[in-house]
């Protein structure tokens, strides 16, 4: 680990009311009584207390270059651990950009990417998981996302693994000293003993990687693809769920060729809409690119909205479009319900699984009742997340299946009566897996890239 001072801008980079340049390290403190004059003369930057904050200005060679608060922070008790000084300097690119280059003169280096989170995990303050937690935190696009990393940055996955891999971790210990001492540890009947810790171990990882289909949902938003045939409504749709005319809306069927995207929330529920061209067999080369688009589209959605002209009977680009989203979650709505319906819901419940709903977009009625079936579909009506753990990251994803794997393999050897020391080596690749989750046992380079998908000054 690198141990000498870093420093770099914390905030964006563009003029604001206050810009911040942080600054971790054993020289901190020495290179900002170097720098700053205090409002008070008779104060002596290297002695004032820690988390106090101290008035002054910024010199260089007696030039002034801002009036500035500057926050003295000691270690331990820090973000990194090491001493840590925070200047809030006026926010003009230019006047940081000259504070930072000062401070570099003085002996620091420029931060690389994430290096303050990275030497927070490095000196112990944090694990792996709550250091990812951190960049999901200022990446969080929804309310949801804020709340879920709120919660893996105050420990929640870090303790459910540890508790984790202290369940493993015990039996490897006793299948060990059972091995070396047989005189007085018996491991007579002790697999059927192992499976009755194993079994909840496993159940609960199974949970974990679960959850982590929900938690891509709380970190991205549900990617929704409105699909039916030309003309049905689609557009129309859109632009109810968005408030504003966002997509073209003609009485000539194929006017949307190209796929059309938004993000939007709906009573909370974050959503990533793809309008698509409408579905139907044609010979137009650029409305085909359209339509081979919108399957597209299906294939990567985690919802279907299919939208049905209701005053229409059903045909066969209908029946083709049901084959295509078969499989998906689907909500099916019936829109043009102010004029006569032509259509019965029978066929489509039959072949599709999930809520079929009558709308106008036109009139903007049955749109509260699509919402509460958006809302049931996906939280089963419920939009507090209360203590549960969402998985959101896919490497955290990839070592739980990992670790599930091994404990499967555990429980194969338990019942082929294999020799216990079988036991331990599987049980032992489940715990290493789920120790990659909170930095456990991880390659240098992996944690540096990691960090290196950080914001500069974080």
């Amino acid at each position: 680990m690198k141990t000498d001072t870093i420093a770099a801008i914390a905030t964006a980079m563009t003029n604001s009311g206050i810009g911040i340049i942080r600054i971790s390290g054993e020289r901190a403190i020495p290179i900002i009584k170097e720098i700053f004059r205090p409002r008070n003369a008779k104060k002596d930057m290297e002695m004032v207390e820690s988390y106090t904050a101290h008035y002054g200005f910024i010199e260089d060679q007696g030039e002034v270059i801002d009036e500035c608060i500057v926050l003295v922070m000691r270690a331990p008790a820090t973000y990194t651990k090491e001493d840590v000084v925070e200047i809030d300097s006026h926010g003009g690119v230019i006047v940081m950009r000259k504070i930072l280059e000062l401070v570099l003169r003085h002996g620091a280096r420029p931060a690389e990417p994430g290096e303050f989170t990275k030497r927070a995990f490095l000196n112990g303050r944090i694990d792996l998981s709550q250091a990812e937690a951190v960049m999901d935190l200022i990446s969080a696009k929804n309310e949801f996302a804020m709340e879920s990393s709120l919660k893996q940055l105050r420990g929640s996955v870090k303790k459910k693994i540890e508790k984790l891999r202290k369940d493993i971790i015990h039996q490897v210990a006793f299948i060990e000293s059972a091995l070396d001492d047989p005189e007085h540890y018996s491991v007579d009947g002790y697999g059927e003993e192992l499976l009755k810790v194993l079994r909840p171990v496993e159940k609960e990882v199974s949970r974990l990687i679960e959850s982590s289909s929900d938690g891509k949902i709380l970190k991205e938003g549900i990617k929704t693809a409105i699909v039916g045939k030309p003309n049905a409504g689609k557009s129309s749709l859109l632009n109810v769920m968005v408030g504003e005319e966002r997509a073209i809306v003609t009485e000539i069927a194929g006017t949307t060729r190209d796929t059309l995207e938004e993000s939007i929330y709906i009573h909370g529920i974050p959503l990533q809409i793809i309008d698509t061209a409408g579905i139907r067999d044609t010979e137009d080369i650029v409305e085909k690119i359209g339509v081979n688009k919108a399957k597209d589209a299906v294939d990567e959605a985690d919802l279907v909205l299919y939208v049905i002209d209701g005053s229409k009977e059903l045909d066969e680009n209908d029946r083709e479009i049901m084959e295509l989203v078969q499989g998906k979650k689907v909500i099916t709505l019936l829109n043009k319900s102010d004029l006569e319906k032509q259509i019965l819901t029978s066929e489509i419940e039959q072949k599709l699984n999930g809520p079929v709903i009558s709308i106008s977009a036109k009139e903007e009625t049955g749109i509260d009742e699509f919402y509460d079936a958006l809302k049931e579909m996906f939280f089963e009506g419920q939009l507090e997340f209360n203590d549960e753990i969402y998985i959101t990251n896919m490497r955290h994803k990839t070592a739980l299946m990992n670790a599930k794997e091994s404990l499967e393999q555990v429980v194969i050897s338990i019942e082929n009566q294999m020799p216990e020391d079988f036991y331990s080596i599987d049980l032992m690749n489940a715990y290493e897996e789920l120790g990659f989750i909170i930095g456990e046992s991880l390659e240098e380079d992996l944690v540096n890239e990691i960090f290196r998908e950080f914001c500069m000054g974080k």
